[in-house]
């Protein structure tokens, strides 16, 4: 996992870049599965460059991993996922390592290691994701082994299954509560059309020097 370890270590230096336009950013949400192709396709190939390319200077990330899973009040609220129990149990570890692991930087390293192995078919080996990236695993079984990953998943399925518009696929991606729909993987472009802060990161300076000129 040499790939994920590289990406972690980029997390980590470009996190404090351009802090002070940080009342600036623009709100990202992203609402996936653990275990759908193509959230898993989406997070590792388009959602990860923004660490690459200093986006993540302007935006707030949020991560919401429920998707399509619901909930069955007639049976205890039980919690059925599109892709069966092995994605229940990866959306709750990836929901506890967001609660635990609050910097952006560390539990999107992690989820993208977990959806890395989940393109590749080995999603069973999560574990070794945290060796890898030199993560602590305890917290985050902890969280998961305990009642605080059900409220987690409780108050992300609530708050998926409340969108308006609602959610019509996954991976939905929504820019300051407007859903972008079909052009998700474009979601760059609407980031930096929607940013309005003096500091233009390095990604969108043709954006806004086109928004200039028109």
């Amino acid at each position: 996992m040499a790939s994920a370890h590289l990406f972690f270590t980029c997390l980590i230096t470009c996190s404090m870049f351009l802090s002070h336009a940080a009342n600036q950013k623009v709100t990202l949400s992203l609402y996936y599965d653990s275990l759908s192709t193509n959230c898993s396709t989406f997070i590792v190939k388009n959602l990860a460059k923004i660490f690459d390319d200093d986006l993540i200077t302007i935006l707030n990330l949020r991560l919401v991993p429920w998707g399509d899973a619901y909930a069955n009040k007639s049976n205890n609220n039980t919690t059925f996922c599109q892709n069966g129990p092995d994605e229940c149990k990866l959306n709750s570890l990836e929901a506890c390592a967001i609660d635990v692991m609050q910097d952006v930087n560390k539990h999107f390293a992690l989820i993208y290691c977990i959806e890395f192995l989940a393109i590749e078919g080995r999603h069973k080996e999560w574990e070794t994701c945290f060796s890898s990236l030199g993560l602590p695993q305890k917290p985050i079984l902890d969280c998961y082994n305990s009642s605080n990953a059900t409220k987690l998943e409780q108050t992300y399925g609530n708050e998926t299954m409340h969108l308006n518009p609602p959610l019509k696929f996954v991976p939905w991606v929504v820019l300051n509560n407007q859903p972008i729909g079909n052009d998700y993987e474009n979601f760059a472009a609407y980031v930096c059309k929607a940013y309005r802060g003096n500091i233009v990161p390095t990604a969108c300076q043709s954006v806004h020097l086109k928004q200039k000129t028109e």
